[in-house]
């Protein structure tokens, strides 16, 4: 049995074909619309890494010097790498949903024979897809400024895919409950940001005061970006276990709360 031919039997019983040409579809469609407009969606993130490498890297990093016995640059590469990752799956799936919305298009796929959660798979495969391929750019350039030694491949690789799932799904949120454009901006700039930013990115919350460290650990980010940190350099501010614990667990709650808003038609059909 090949890959394809198991796929196809995940989505099952009659409809199986028509089931995945529908996915498949909406996968390409998303692919298809990430390259297209690649000087929107992949030149910027890169852009934005190497001036946070330059300025915080360079010209900070030396003043600071080591964290936690690595090179500050080194440090921060792997939070900035998942910080595109993050920022990137939760844009891409936001706005392009919303857009569906917005151009009345949605209801082509609600009247189709596709099933709500395999719409989301569809939506959420796009945004993965573009949060892999923003970080490897982002990792190309951070190997440009220091070395990234590999201690894990695989916790790298399930943490950053996990990641991106969970990211996916919070765009798909956004956008099911978005009214105007306005409103797509508005959970990344209230929430996303801060959440990202004090999500142990450029420090190790070690440093910080006892109550403030406390606090940190309930930021589901800061499990994420020191997940993947450890597959790179081994070191982490959390227990990994419990990371990819808190990462899954968020997986699939989001799923379980987009689908079920997809079926009571919140934001669609309101």
């Amino acid at each position: 049995m090949n890959a394809v031919t198991a796929t196809r039997q995940v989505f099952g019983g009659s409809g199986a074909r028509v089931r995945w040409v529908g996915f498949q579809t909406i996968v390409l469609r998303e692919f298809s619309r990430i390259i297209r407009i690649w000087g929107q969606t992949i030149v910027p993130p890169a852009i934005t890494a190497t001036l946070y490498f330059v300025i915080f890297g360079s010209l900070i990093g030396r003043r600071i010097g080591q964290m936690d016995g690595f090179d500050y640059m080194q440090y921060i590469a792997p939070g900035l790498i998942m910080m595109s990752v993050i920022t990137n799956s939760f844009g891409n799936v936001v706005s392009s949903f919303f857009g569906a919305k917005f151009g009345k298009h949605v209801e082509e796929l609600l009247v189709s024979p596709l099933p709500n959660w395999l719409i989301v798979l569809g939506y959420v495969a796009g945004g993965v897809l573009r949060g892999l391929l923003v970080g490897a750019l982002v990792t190309a350039v951070a190997l440009l400024f220091t070395h990234l030694p590999v201690q894990h491949p695989f916790l790298i690789i399930t943490s950053v895919i996990l990641t991106s799932v969970v990211f996916s799904l919070g765009g798909f949120f956004n956008a099911i409950f978005a009214k105007n454009f306005e409103q797509i901006s508005w959970f990344p700039t209230f929430v996303l940001t801060p959440l990202t930013y004090l999500g142990g990115v450029f420090y190790s919350v070690s440093l910080l005061p006892g109550w403030a460290e406390r606090l940190s650990y309930a930021n589901p980010i800061l499990y994420m970006v020191n997940a993947f940190r450890y597959g790179f350099l081994g070191a982490s501010d959390v227990d990994i276990v419990k990371a990819f614990v808190v990462t899954v667990g968020a997986a699939i709650v989001m799923f379980a709360i987009v689908v079920s808003l997809m079926n009571r038609g919140t934001g669609i059909r309101d």
